[in-house]
């Protein structure tokens, strides 16, 4: 039976695990800083006064058809 070795360093995994989180932390921190920003919409003027529930043709055909 073969003996198999591997002359890999821990530390060095954990490097280059380091390394590679860096890595990505940095690119997505770049992704995010590179996006445009766009303008906020502007509001629709607001009426004045509220109308309030009204019971409209479609809402009565609504209870009609509701209606037990």
């Amino acid at each position: 039976m073969m003996k198999r070795t591997t002359n890999v360093d821990p530390r060095s995994r954990r490097g280059f695990l380091k390394d590679l989180a860096a890595t990505g932390g940095a690119v997505a921190v770049a992704s995010v800083a590179g996006t445009a920003v766009a303008a906020p919409a502007s509001e629709a003027p607001r009426p004045t006064r509220s109308e309030g529930y009204r019971v409209t043709e479609h809402v009565q055909t609504y209870y009609d058809k509701a209606r037990i």
